[in-house]
């Protein structure tokens, strides 16, 4: 008896991770009419003014950057150091492929001679400094 309503129960519980609102009329995303109901609304930017441009940069300004969304969606602060629990800052948002695959090419280089040297001298690193190698206390 409970073994059936704790299984149907349990069967209305979400995965974790998963979208809880869903949109449906004027608020669908393809609503032709959620433009008039919605605060941001579609807009073509060939039609717009000049006061109209600088209100649709300050409106586009109060959207959730893509670290407050890794915050929100998967309890991952970017903000935060993984090492001291520190504050960090965003200098740069790297989204060039080419860019990228530079500079994990050049960090995996970097560790390579990192780790040959260690090896080749004989001389073993501390225990913290195995666990990450590109930690360096100047």
């Amino acid at each position: 008896m409970f073994d059936d309503f704790i299984a149907r129960l349990a069967a209305l519980v979400p995965k974790p991770r998963m979208h809880l609102t869903r949109f449906h009329g004027v608020f669908a995303p393809n609503s032709k009419y959620r433009a008039e109901v919605t605060r941001a609304g579609k807009v073509n930017k060939h039609q717009l003014t000049g006061i109209e441009k600088t209100a649709n940069i300050e409106g586009r300004r109060l959207k959730m950057s893509w670290a407050m969304r890794l915050k929100r969606v998967f309890n991952i602060d970017v903000t935060v150091c993984g090492y001291c629990q520190g504050s960090v800052r965003i200098i740069a948002c790297i989204e060039d492929r080419s860019v990228i695959n530079k500079i994990l090419a050049h960090i995996d280089q970097h560790q390579e001679s990192l780790v040959s040297f260690n090896t080749s001298s004989g001389i073993r690193a501390s225990p913290s400094e195995m666990v990450n190698p590109m930690v360096t206390n100047f």
